[in-house]
């Protein structure tokens, strides 16, 4: 299903022109697991990331309470998505994703939420997932529409890619991913602005 939505949405997205003009594809790894860790601000950077990297595919981690909303909760399981619980986190929140990567799948994070208590605990853990798993974590940002309203407006959106980097060993090595990748997203999303200082 995932192939069959993905194609329905970039058809939806390239007819409103909205669908994200990508930047550092080559920095892509082209084959294995790993983490991509992405901006957030809506959920049309969601439909652009998921599309980005076909025909490979996302398992995205979503929050828990989104699956227990009625109809959406069965979509975005079938849409690879895979609950965490962020308030009593347990072992499958690390499990799950390192299983995923072990099977050479790319499992897809959005660090930066509303809170900034949220953004650090979600930067800690993709930075905790790479590390367990031994993966890279591929930072990204995107600027464009947040929601239908800005689709239907025809807003440009816009995606980039860093270049992925390795998490090493120990607290060191986590806690300094961590400050990077904090930083990578700022960079990224700042490059972007610059490119398109029409984007709001």
């Amino acid at each position: 299903m995932y192939k069959f939505i993905a194609g329905v949405v970039k058809t939806i997205l390239g007819v409103n022109g909205s669908k994200a003009k990508v930047y550092g594809v080559e920095n892509v790894p082209k084959e294995g697991g790993f983490v991509v860790a992405c901006t957030h601000n809506g959920y049309i950077d969601i439909l652009n990331l998921g599309t980005s990297m076909m025909p490979r595919e996302i398992h995205f981690m979503a929050k828990k309470q989104l699956f227990d909303i009625k109809g959406l909760g069965w979509l975005i399981t079938k849409l690879n998505a895979f609950p965490v619980d962020r308030e009593n986190p347990g072992p499958s929140v690390i499990k799950i994703p390192r299983q995923l990567i072990k099977e050479g799948k790319i499992v897809g994070i959005f660090p930066s939420g509303t809170r900034s208590s949220e953004n650090s605990e979600l930067k800690a853990g993709a930075v905790t997932i790479a590390q367990l798993s031994k993966a890279q974590i591929l930072p990204a940002a995107y600027i464009g529409p947040k929601d239908v309203k800005g689709v239907f407006k025809r807003q440009k959106g816009y995606l980039i890619y860093g270049k992925p980097f390795a998490v090493e060993s120990g607290k060191e090595g986590r806690e300094a991913s961590v400050h990077f990748l904090e930083e990578e997203l700022v960079r990224l999303t700042n490059e972007l602005r610059a490119k398109h200082p029409e984007v709001k």
